[in-house]
């Protein structure tokens, strides 16, 4: 049985007058992954931010529409956004560790949120780091320093101070764009082994991989929602003629 745990309706973002997302109806379901593609300015990052209140942060920016995450408005005015920013994580474009341990770096939201227990840490930090697939290439230098690795696991360990909080959701923008190949494939491959417990929404520009993890795909283009469906239906049969010209690259 499909459980839809995040419902969107007639999102609008304006960026002062300017209108960016032009009212998009998008519903995730749980244990599945939804890519959303199309080309560059098409608002698909704009949007993923919206889901977690990331355009919160920035000047001049109205949201309007409804955001049902598992029966709540998650912009009502007494909604915590701390708590909202654990259930719904991020992992970014560009790998971002912080400046420290790898151990620091995985257990920073439970120390945030007042955990201090060094053995419920200490779980968190491996377990987190089991479910990103790197474990076993970082359990012996867990007090080294984050930065010194790669590209492709520092994003993993980014991913698992995502999980180390326990999240419902984890949005990914674009989270293999800035490694290569063999990199993304592994960050491909931890993100089927997750959605057996977390709901994921991930942009990316990359069509193939797309195709390859994705359970749904949703296409956006100049702030509007083509279309969203079935990733195969997607790629081998869209409603839209845009959709299709995407997908056969005769534009974007």
């Amino acid at each position: 049985m499909v459980n839809t745990i995040l419902k969107t309706k007639n999102v609008k973002l304006k960026y002062g007058d300017f209108e960016a997302l032009h009212g998009i109806d998008l519903d995730f379901n749980q244990n599945e992954i939804t890519a959303l593609i199309g080309p560059s300015g098409c608002g698909k990052s704009t949007y993923l931010r919206c889901l977690n209140r990331m355009n919160d942060l920035i000047d001049g920016v109205t949201v309007t529409g409804d955001f049902d995450f598992q029966g709540a408005d998650v912009y009502a005015d007494d909604y915590d956004i701390v708590d909202l920013r654990k259930q719904i994580g991020m992992v970014f474009q560009q790998p971002n560790p912080f400046p420290m341990s790898i151990y620091d770096n995985v257990v920073y939201g439970l120390r945030v949120a007042g955990v201090r227990d060094k053995a419920t840490l200490d779980e968190a930090a491996q377990t987190s780091l089991k479910q990103a697939a790197i474990w076993d290439e970082v359990k012996n230098k867990l007090d080294q320093s984050a930065l010194a690795l790669s590209g492709g696991q520092q994003q993993r360990v980014c991913i698992a101070r995502a999980l180390a909080v326990s999240p419902d959701i984890i949005l990914l923008d674009e989270p293999t764009s800035a490694l290569d190949p063999h990199s993304s494939r592994q960050i491909e491959a931890t993100l089927l082994q997750l959605k057996e417990k977390y709901t994921i929404i991930t942009v990316t520009h990359n069509l193939q991989q797309a195709a390859r993890i994705a359970d749904k795909t949703a296409f956006f283009l100049s702030g509007d929602l083509i279309e969203a469906a079935d990733t195969k239906q997607i790629f081998m049969n869209p409603e839209h003629k845009e959709t299709s010209d995407f997908i056969t690259g005769r534009f974007g």
